[in-house]
């Protein structure tokens, strides 16, 4: 009996002995297929680095029509181009500093009036709107922009009253769409609102969308600009009168230029932001007296001569109306402008001589 106990209690112990290899075994055979990574076999996670600069440019993939500026959504409202009052009792003026480009044009009595050109942007407040030029409505048309003016000349009356261009005038909707502001006497002191703009289009039956782009060419950055004279000082004079001289100073930090007349700087009412544009763009054309007020025809067809300002330097170009657009041009191209707001001044013939100076 105790020899058939003993051959049991071995036989006991051997199965332990063998299930306890086989556990081993498993466990061993398990670790092989998951093991633990000793320190020189971690891989390290590569987290690449993303410029910021470059993601916002992934971002920003529509190029505003009149400024060249990037954003991220396309923008399809249609250009307004509104006369401005630039009488010395109408300043400052509101809505300029938003403005794509302004335009300053002769008009009578050697002032100036502004064409100040919103398309990236509606001003809340636009003004003090002053009366229209036939070559005002003939640069609207050209445009294809809702034209805002109060009054007129007789030349231009004929072309707004026959529908030439779309439009609505101060004349028609004094009170309404047009306001008068208390603090300043007629006629520098008409306004009409963005809102009112875009109920204008509505009543006029306008179209509110782009229809035509201009051939406006821009530079990627501001360094590529700084090709040719050194000019941060520009001095540009439509009379001998220190109310129509304008004073043009580059800032380098933003790359853009600061405006003054007669020593003082030139702002936005609505927000009194400073008004700085990238490029000041001088242009010639034809003159001439056409009544006895003084009352002048300017030929925006032709073309001509002109200079440019930007990125701190100036370069003698021509300009041609390209499509009903004032495009300067550079060895029988569109010139390249600096991504931003422009200011265009257009002088009588032979004027950048005689009227345009700029110093380092």
């Amino acid at each position: 009996m105790k020899g058939k106990m003993r051959g049991w209690l071995l036989g006991m112990a051997i199965l332990l002995l063998l299930l306890s290899a086989c556990s081993k075994d498993e466990k061993v055979g398990a670790e092989e297929k998951n093991p633990e990574p000793s320190e020189s076999d971690e891989v390290e996670e590569v987290v690449e680095e993303t410029d910021e600069e470059d993601d916002m440019n992934g971002l920003l993939r529509f190029q505003s029509p009149f400024t060249g500026v990037l954003t991220e959504e396309e923008n399809w409202a249609r250009p307004v181009l509104a006369t401005i009052n630039n009488h010395p009792a109408a300043r400052p003026q509101s809505g300029i500093s938003e403005a794509d480009v302004v335009y300053e044009f002769l008009a009578e009595g050697n002032m100036t009036r502004f064409l100040a050109l919103f398309q990236s942007e509606l001003p809340e407040t636009v003004g003090p709107i002053r009366s229209a030029r036939d070559y005002f409505v003939y640069l609207a048309k050209g445009m294809d922009a809702f034209y805002v003016a109060h009054g007129y000349s007789p030349d231009a009356q004929k072309l707004l009253a026959s529908r030439y261009v779309d439009h609505v005038n101060g004349m028609q909707y004094d009170g309404t769409l047009f306001k008068r502001s208390s603090d300043r006497k007629a006629p520098h002191n008409s306004y009409i609102s963005g809102e009112n703009i875009q109920s204008a289009m509505e009543k006029t039956n306008s179209s509110t969308e782009i229809d035509k782009v201009p051939e406006f060419s821009f530079h990627d950055s501001v360094e590529d600009a700084r090709v040719g004279d050194i000019a941060t000082m520009i001095d540009i004079r439509f009379s001998s009168d220190k109310n129509f001289i304008s004073t043009f100073s580059y800032d380098p930090e933003n790359a853009t230029y600061d405006r003054m007349v007669n020593g003082i700087k030139t702002i936005d009412k609505l927000n009194d932001t400073p008004v700085g544009v990238s490029n000041v763009l001088v242009l010639e054309a034809a003159h001439r007296t056409i009544d006895s007020v003084g009352r002048l025809a300017i030929d925006i067809e032709s073309g001509g001569k002109a200079i440019l300002f930007q990125a701190g330097i100036a370069k003698e170009l021509e300009w041609k109306n390209i499509d009903g657009f004032l495009v300067p041009f550079e060895n029988g191209a569109p010139a390249k402008l600096v991504p931003g707001r422009t200011w265009v001044h257009i002088l009588p013939t032979s004027g950048i001589s005689k009227s345009v100076t700029y110093t380092p």
